[in-house]
């Protein structure tokens, strides 16, 4: 998907200074997306069905994190605010875009009245305060806290030194007001992130740990039936408050589907919709089928695939040794194995992200360069190490590949396939040395360059459980990244990226492997307004529609 534009705070405070909403319920989108007979309007009614190979782990929105569940929790939840087609921020629950005192530390959001959430309690200010509370409480066990810690006084309530965040408060039943510590330019995408969906308190307190899997949201769906290692059952929400969606009736999520039978069951007109990529052993054949032109959705996905490196464990704790793997990696050889579904990465942002240097070369492949480093690193025959990487095609055969390249310097390596949430769960506690990304890639939780480095290199998440699966903390570089935060001038912003990015690829923090793309089969009568797939979300159900 094409990044257009980077949501900078002063453009929302130019913007929300001069803008007062309303409090009505805001129309539904209008572009009509295009099919193969031209242009179509939405028709309204029928039912979707979408296979996924994995199953989903929880659909709460302060605790769920991966690509199969974000689609899924916004069915059933909103947030404050939401991104349209694009990128750009818009208000959702919020009727317009906040207000914002003079050095952008002080967002002021005016609540949409008459919403409702599915047990039929109406939506206020209190909701906004417990939901973003929860997710930074450290009980949750939240993997989001940290988009959230800017906020005056979350380090003290994480800390327990406090027992509410300073910086969120209600002024009345429709007004809650955001205080940070500090100028944060990204402020408004975090809070368009899932994380920030709210949740009523009295359902999470009646269902406990099992609200994720009994959610209470005010979204357009509600989840109506859940069969463990099945599906996901989803009905329209009669009392949805946004004009004119969703346009389906049902939605059913079936998981435990390999990519290679969920293909078979949408040539047969038994599923709608792949949430995985075609496998590659059909993708030559369906790519290339003049059936099959109006049945596939292909877009650039802003994400960067990458082996990590655990440099907290010997002998990657030597740079010398990390760059070493840099230039080993035939990155060419992946590409061709994905059947060309990619371009080769040579840095830890993708092409799409604002901040991306053009000019930036990376590692190319040189086995004796690296052969020479590792020798200057006192490993002149090489060592033996392992890789983490999930169980699912086409991920091992890619870690074979690796395994051959590295065979070549003189590293055995040892090649470790585990279900994802094992993967995740030992990359994000340090148990494994190497730990390949594939089918967990990094993909934007929003259009800015802080988010390939705060979330996942940054020295604020590098603890246990986190996405920092370097274990990486560069004490030298981490102020600079808060003070990039604070910087309001975008084009300066986004040219001050660039070496510190660039400081990132010199300790070779990751081997950045490949950037990936959205590859899409879906049935002909099913259509997206505009399109099937979105940047922030991957899919936004609720905008799907069924010709009849």
């Amino acid at each position: 998907m094409n990044k257009r534009t980077l949501f900078s705070a002063l453009v929302i405070v130019a913007a929300v200074l001069s803008a007062c909403g309303g409090g009505g319920a805001p129309a539904a989108p209008t572009a009509a997306p295009t099919a193969a007979g031209g242009a179509m309007t939405p028709q309204k009614g029928g039912s979707l069905t979408v296979a996924y190979k994995d199953d989903l782990a929880t659909l709460d929105p302060a605790v769920g994190y991966d690509w199969t569940n974000w689609p899924a929790e916004k069915l059933v939840f909103d947030g404050l605010l939401d991104y349209d087609a694009g990128t750009t921020i818009e208000p959702r629950l919020a009727e317009s875009l906040p207000a914002v005192n003079a050095d952008a530390t002080v967002y002021t959001f005016k609540l949409r009245k008459g919403v409702k959430f599915s047990n039929g309690r109406e939506f206020v200010a209190d909701d906004v305060v417990y939901s973003i509370t929860r997710v930074l409480d450290p009980k949750t066990g939240s993997p989001g806290s940290g988009f959230f810690v800017g906020i005056k006084g979350a380090q003290d309530f994480i800390d327990g030194k406090a027992t509410s965040v300073e910086g969120i408060k209600t002024l009345d039943a429709n007004t809650v007001e955001f205080t940070l510590s500090a100028p944060d330019v990204t402020f408004l995408n975090k809070m368009a992130l899932n994380f920030a969906f709210i949740v009523p308190k009295e359902a999470v307190e009646k269902e406990g740990e099992n609200f994720g899997h009994a959610p209470t949201g005010t979204g357009p769906y509600t989840l109506k039936e859940w069969k463990s290692g099945e599906f996901l059952a989803f009905e329209r929400n009669p009392n949805y408050f946004y004009e004119g969606l969703p346009y389906l009736d049902k939605i059913t999520i079936q998981v435990g589907v390999a990519p290679d039978v969920a293909l078979l069951r949408l040539e047969k007109g038994e599923i709608q919709l792949m949430g995985d990529p075609p496998p590659g052993a059909d993708w030559a054949r369906i790519s290339a089928d003049p059936a099959w032109k109006d049945r596939l959705e292909k877009q650039p996905q802003v994400s960067t695939v990458y082996i990590a490196i655990n440099t907290t464990v010997k002998p990657f704790d030597n740079v010398k040794v990390r760059q070493a793997l840099n230039y080993a990696i035939d990155k060419q050889r992946i590409v061709q194995l994905l059947n060309g579904r990619a371009t080769v990465a040579n840095q830890v942002l993708p092409p799409l992200m604002p901040g991306y240097d053009k000019s930036y070369t990376g590692y190319d492949y040189n086995p004796d360069k690296a052969k020479s480093l590792l020798a200057e690193a006192g490993f002149p025959d090489g060592f033996e190490t392992s890789i983490e990487c999930i169980a699912v095609d086409p991920q091992p055969k890619l870690c074979e590949s690796f395994q051959q390249d590295l065979a070549k310097v003189g590293i055995k390596l040892t090649i470790n396939t585990l279900a994802a949430p094992n993967v995740i769960e030992d990359a994000g506690n340090g148990k494994t040395p190497l730990t390949w990304s594939g089918g967990l890639a990094w993909i934007q939780d929003y259009p800015d360059p802080d988010d390939f480095y705060s979330p996942i290199l940054g020295c604020d998440s590098n603890v246990p459980g986190g996405w920092n699966w370097s274990r990486y903390c560069n004490q030298t570089i981490h102020p600079k990244s808060k003070e990039l935060l604070g910087m309001t001038d975008r084009n300066a912003r986004l040219e001050a990226y660039k070496p510190f990015f660039k400081a990132l690829m010199d300790d070779a923090v990751w081997v950045p492997v490949f950037n990936g793309e959205y590859d899409i089969a879906h049935a002909d009568k099913l259509h997206g307004q505009p399109t099937l797939t979105h940047p922030e979300h991957l899919f936004v159900y609720e905008t799907m529609w069924m010709s009849q």
